[in-house]
C-alpha cells in the first residue's frame, strides 16, 4: 500500500472536518487523474477527525515548537515519576499545568486564524486539554499529537506511569529469581495521586468554566453589536422622520402661498369679468343709438 505523502496528509488533516471528505475525494481523484491508484486508496482510507481532534492536529502542524516542548516537559515528568522525586513532581505538575492551558488556548487561537468565524463557536476545548495532558503521560500518545493526525481525542485518566521495581524470589535450590512486582503505594504516594485526582477535576472544571466564560464573552459581544446596530437602524429612522418632517413643513408652506395665489387670480378674474361686462353693456348701448 503507497504511502500518503506528508503534504497531501498535513493539507487534508489541516483542513476543518467539515470539509475533510471533500478534500479528501479531490485528492482521491487527482491520485487517479495521475494514473497511481495505490495512492489514490491509500488517500482513501484516511479519517475524518473530530472536531477536537482537528484543533490538535492544526496545533501540531501550525505550531509544531510548542507541541515539541510538550514533549520535552512529558520526558522530565516521567523521569521525576519514576525517581519519585516528590519536590520536583510537584514543581512539573503545577508547570504541566500552565503549559497545557497555554496550548489550549494556543489551539483555540490558531483555529480561528484560519477560520475567523470560529470566534463565535463554542469549541470542545476540554477535549483538547485532555488529549494534551494524556500526551504529557504517555509516550505513544505524545507521538500521535506529534504526527497531527489524531482522528479522535484521548481520555486521560492516569496520573503517569507507576514506577514497578523488581523483587527478589527465593525458590527451594534454584537461586534467586528476579520478578516484576507493582509496589503497593505509600501514604505518601495516596496522598499524591489523590491530590493529583482533585487537581485532574479542578482543571477539568476550570477548562469547563473557561470554555462557558469564552461563549458567555462571544454573546455579550454579539449583544453588544446588535445593540449597536439597532442604535443605528433608530438613528437612521429617526433621520428619516425628521427629514419627512420638514418636507411636509415645506410642503404645507407651499399649499398655502398655493391658496393665496388662487384667491388672488379668482379676484383678479371676477374683475376682469366685470370690466368685460361693463364694456360690452357700453357698446351695446352705443350700438342701439
Amino acid at each position: 500500500m503507497a504511502q500518503v505523502p506528508s503534504e497531501i496528509a498535513d493539507r487534508l488533516y489541516a483542513a476543518h472536518p467539515d470539509t475533510f471528505v471533500a478534500e479528501r475525494d479531490k485528492a482521491v481523484a487527482a491520485a487517479r487523474e495521475a494514473g497511481d491508484r495505490e495512492l489514490a486508496a491509500a488517500i482513501g482510507k484516511l479519517r475524518k477527525p473530530t472536531v477536537a481532534a482537528w484543533l490538535v492536529n492544526l496545533l501540531a502542524l501550525r505550531r509544531p515548537d510548542l507541541v515539541a516542548d510538550l514533549a520535552e516537559l512529558a520526558g522530565q515528568l516521567r523521569a521525576a515519576q519514576r525517581d519519585l522525586r516528590g519536590d520536583e513532581l510537584r514543581e512539573l505538575s503545577a508547570q504541566r499545568r500552565a503549559v497545557v492551558s497555554a496550548l489550549v488556548e494556543q489551539a483555540r487561537a490558531v483555529a480561528v486564524a484560519e477560520q475567523p468565524e470560529l470566534a463565535r463557536t463554542k469549541l470542545p476545548l476540554a477535549d483538547v486539554e485532555s488529549t494534551l495532558s494524556a500526551a504529557l503521560a504517555d509516550e505513544e500518545v505524545a507521538a500521535q499529537v506529534r504526527s497531527g493526525r489524531l482522528v479522535r481525542t484521548i481520555a486521560y485518566t492516569g496520573f503517569g506511569e507507576v514506577p514497578r521495581p523488581k523483587l527478589r524470589l527465593v525458590t527451594d535450590g534454584a537461586g534467586p529469581t528476579e520478578v516484576s512486582q507493582a509496589p503497593r503505594p505509600t501514604r505518601d504516594e495516596q496522598a499524591e495521586h489523590a491530590d493529583a485526582r482533585r487537581r485532574a477535576a479542578a482543571e477539568q472544571a476550570l477548562a469547563q468554566a473557561r470554555a462557558e466564560q469564552r461563549e458567555a464573552d462571544a454573546e455579550l459581544e454579539r449583544a453588544i453589536k446588535a445593540e449597536e446596530d439597532s442604535g443605528r437602524e433608530l438613528a437612521e429612522v429617526e433621520a428619516e422622520l425628521a427629514e419627512l418632517q420638514r418636507r411636509r413643513t415645506a410642503a404645507e408652506e407651499e399649499l398655502s402661498r398655493r391658496k393665496l395665489a388662487r384667491k388672488a387670480a379668482e379676484r383678479a378674474v371676477s374683475a376682469a369679468r366685470r370690466r368685460v361686462g361693463d364694456a360690452q353693456a357700453a357698446v351695446e348701448a352705443l350700438t342701439g343709438e
